[in-house]
């Protein structure tokens, strides 16, 4: 004999009347607006990981491509050729900077015996374009690190909301606290909570990717930094 189960019978009926569309319109209008805010945090978060993924990318790899070029090719009008070619590439940024300003400095007939003015002109070019290319590096990622810190509060904000409200009606309404009557409140609530979760996640996880992957992209700016003070000292401010 079939054995009744009312408990199960009624949890199976409210997971199968529960869907995300019904789970957004039957929450508090306040829930609601939570939910809107996630999820337009996790859409523009998911646009910037895409974004700044193949960004990197690019970067790293026309980098590689200017590093090679720069230390094998002994003609400095090619490499800033393909310096300017390489865009995307931080460090052949870096590269034109120096080169225009040491273009500047080799015309100007009273600045080419001031040995130390000039490096500190090319250095501080170095510098400023180091600073240019790291904020274009950085930009957007803290986006994602608000994302990741916030979300949680503020799903975490709509549950608290949705659960004062669901018990606040179910009170007025019957006063009757059962499982049929109070899960859907519940799940409308915690829904809430869990696109705060969704949105966090992959943000926090995208932003100590990116923050790794740049902070090599800075060390290898600051070493090539070094590398081309000392080429410019040896060869063209003697």
């Amino acid at each position: 004999m079939p054995v009744d189960m009312p408990g199960l019978s009624a949890a199976s009926a409210i997971a199968a009347n529960l869907d995300i569309v019904r789970l957004f319109k039957s929450a508090h209008w306040i829930v609601q607006f939570v939910m809107v805010v996630l999820a337009v945090m996790f859409v523009i978060g998911l646009y910037i990981i895409i974004f700044k993924t193949m960004y990197l990318r690019r970067a790293t790899a026309e980098s590689n491509r200017f590093l090679e070029s720069f230390w094998k090719s002994r003609d400095i009008e090619q490499i800033y050729k393909q310096a300017q070619a390489l865009r995307n590439s931080p460090i052949s940024q870096m590269f034109v900077a120096g080169y225009t300003e040491l273009a500047k400095l080799s015309s100007d007939e009273t600045l080419k015996d001031d040995r130390e003015g000039s490096l500190s002109s090319i250095e501080r070019a170095l510098r400023r374009a180091q600073t240019v290319e790291t904020s274009k590096l950085e930009s957007m990622i803290s986006f994602l690190a608000t994302t990741g810190s916030a979300a949680p509060f503020i799903g975490l904000l709509g549950t608290v909301v949705g659960i004062l409200f669901a018990f606040i009606e179910i009170s007025e309404a019957s006063g009757a606290a059962t499982l049929k009557v109070v899960g859907p409140h519940i799940a409308e609530a915690l829904f809430a909570t869990a696109i705060g979760l969704v949105a966090a996640i992959p943000a926090v996880m995208a932003y100590n990717y990116f923050a790794r992957r740049i902070k090599v992209l800075r060390s290898e700016m600051e070493t090539f930094e070094h590398d081309y003070l000392n080429i410019i000292k040896r060869h063209f401010l003697r």
